[in-house]
């Protein structure tokens, strides 16, 4: 409604503005009358009545009872395809330009406060709305119901989408959360419209819902674990264990969200509201005649699927997957990780050797298609067999020297030195040295092979030895140890004898110390030879001169050996025993 000013704001003359207006004027019949209908109908932001006239270009030519006609441009209608010339329009009257006189008009505007005024008259908050998202901005969406009305990000659904521009352009419903008239702002609510429906829908769904029923679902969440499908009022949970009998490594090689899904109702706890869904279990378990299919000891063909640290699982067919153990991917071979033999996605032929219906769990081996090379090793190596090895590795007791690839003998540290007490194999060998041994035993079940390298020779403790030293000799010796007990003498290389404290001296001894020491020469006499023990007694004392519980004759000290005595007989050449030396150990 437009007051005095609107004459004087169209620069013209009092004549003038009665002829423009005279059409109104002649319905009033006063001048008076004239200018009241003037006043109200004619106010900038007023709404008025008008007819199309015509159209110019991308304009639509209005009339609205004023002297000049007004252009609105196309694009504010939105049927601008239907309109035709007569068809009555309601539009803003915005001025009239001074310099052309034409009037300015607005349609749009027009019916936003026409759509304004209408919602305020029908809608209260809490009512249900229609729209269309028109854009985004700051803190959520734009959205026309007839008004542009505003949609929190957070008001969006019931979960927030990652991104809420996917919403632009889309019809959407919503409930109404305010409305304030005096800043023409309306909040709409679709998240709390999608709880009242759900809510309601819920209470349905839980009264009919039953274990065992097939029922349809929209995906609406992914998680690594599983996705959530809402059956329409409330999300049932589809685990990852449970959407197929293959195997899938995440949720979404077989689901995307808003994907509509048939699935199998397997749990329902009522108390907490909670669904458990199964889309495999739709289907036949391929593991019921499983026995049947895959018998234990049946060879058959699968493909690798996946590979860890301990062995490689085989599918031999959708849903039925197997375990190949590290162990049982090869007899002879030193496998570290599956990968050194086999690799995702590559055939391979492999043994039935167990089956757990119960747990679902099958296991299998790839070395049984081979012929078990330890069948063959008590045939190759029988008892006796002189072999040659490389020391592959060593431990405390002993030494493992491979007889062939893949297969390995212990040689044990009782039985490198028929003479040397050798308390680790690193004292005599180093890995990677060549040895030359003999098959002591072959243990096909336990796949192991006893070695010796002591064997090789004659056990000197049964002629060399007692032949080389008999009771009552006296011979030079070199103090190896010390002990409370006694001391050690080396007679020779790696061969020793024991010097009780009590065939020290004459006296009592406390210290053996304080008669011999470390690395010194003595002269000892030979007490016995224990074959039996491989022990050799010895005495000091009755070595000494003048000692005549024990000391020799003029003849026995003259038949006594030095360091390098005494000789004693050994291996010649070709394997005899020979009188003139030996070699211990």
């Amino acid at each position: 409604m437009i007051d005095e000013n609107l004459i004087a704001s169209l620069s013209i003359s009092d004549d003038d503005a009665v002829a423009l207006l005279s059409p109104v004027m002649g319905r009033g019949g006063t001048m008076d009358v004239f200018l009241d209908k003037t006043v109200s109908s004619f106010t900038p932001g007023s709404i008025l009545d008008g007819k199309i006239i015509g159209f110019a270009g991308d304009d639509v030519v209005v009339e609205v009872g004023l002297k000049s006609e007004g252009l609105i441009a196309r694009e504010e209608f939105d049927n601008a395809a239907e309109l035709r010339v007569g068809d009555k329009v309601q539009v803003l009257f915005e001025k009239i330009d001074e310099d052309s006189g034409m009037v300015a008009l607005s349609k749009r505007k027009a019916d936003r406060m026409l759509n304004w005024q209408r919602l305020i008259d029908t809608t209260r908050e809490g009512d249900v709305v229609e729209g269309r998202v028109m854009r985004k901005i700051k803190g959520g969406l734009l959205v026309d119901i007839g008004v542009p009305v505003f949609l929190p990000a957070s008001q969006v659904d019931v979960r927030r989408p990652g991104d809420i521009g996917d919403y632009i352009g889309r019809d959407i419903r919503a409930a109404v959360l305010k409305i304030d008239t005096e800043r023409r702002n309306i909040v709409i609510s679709r998240r709390k419209l999608i709880e009242e429906e759900r809510e309601s829908a819920k209470k349905r769904l839980m009264d009919t819902l039953k274990e065992g029923m097939i029922i349809n679902g929209t995906v609406k969440n992914i998680a690594d674990f599983g996705a959530f499908v809402d059956l329409g009022g409330i999300d049932g949970l589809l685990h990852i264990t449970d959407m197929s009998w293959g195997r899938i490594n995440h949720p979404s090689d077989m689901l995307r969200i808003d994907q509509k899904v048939e699935v199998k109702v397997l749990n329902i706890d009522r108390e907490k509201e909670k669904i458990a869904l199964g889309l495999k279990q739709k289907e036949a378990s391929p593991w019921e005649e499983i026995e049947k299919k895959y018998p234990v000891g049946s060879r058959v063909k699968g493909e690798v699927v996946n590979i860890m640290s301990y062995g490689a699982f085989v599918r031999l067919e959708p849903g039925i997957e197997g375990l190949v153990h590290i162990s049982e991917m090869s007899w002879t071979r030193r496998v570290n990780h599956p990968s050194e033999l086999v690799q995702p996605g590559a055939p391979v032929d492999v043994v039935v050797l167990e089956i757990d219906k119960t747990k679902q769990e099958i296991s299998l081996g790839m070395k049984q298609i081979e012929v078990n090379p330890w069948e063959l090793v008590g045939e190759k190596y029988p008892r006796g067999t002189i072999i040659e090895g490389m020391v592959r590795n060593l431990a405390n007791y002993g030494a493992f020297v491979e007889i062939e690839p893949g297969i390995d003998g212990l040689l044990h540290v009782s039985d490198i030195s028929w003479t040397k007490k050798v308390t680790h194999p690193n004292e005599v060998f180093k890995k990677n040295d060549k040895l030359r041994c003999v098959v002591l035993d072959v243990d096909q079940e336990k796949q192991r092979v006893a070695l010796g390298l002591k064997q090789l020779t004659e056990d000197p403790w049964l002629h060399a030895i007692p032949d080389a030293y008999k009771p009552g000799m006296v011979v030079r010796g070199k103090v190896t140890k010390i002990t409370n007990f006694g001391v050690f003498v080396e007679l020779e290389n790696d061969l020793e004898g024991l010097l009780h404290i009590s065939e020290l001296a004459d006296h009592k001894v406390e210290n053996p110390q304080d008669v011999v020491k470390p690395m010194e020469e003595v002269d000892v006499k030979i007490l016995r030879v224990d074959i039996e023990d491989r022990k050799i007694g010895l005495s000091l004392k009755r070595a000494q001169w003048g000692d005549t519980a024990g000391a020799p004759d003029a003849a026995e000290r003259e038949e006594r050996p030095s360091k390098k005595s005494p000789k004693r007989g050994g291996m010649d050449d070709h394997g005899a025993m020979g009188t003139d030396k030996i070699t211990l150990g």
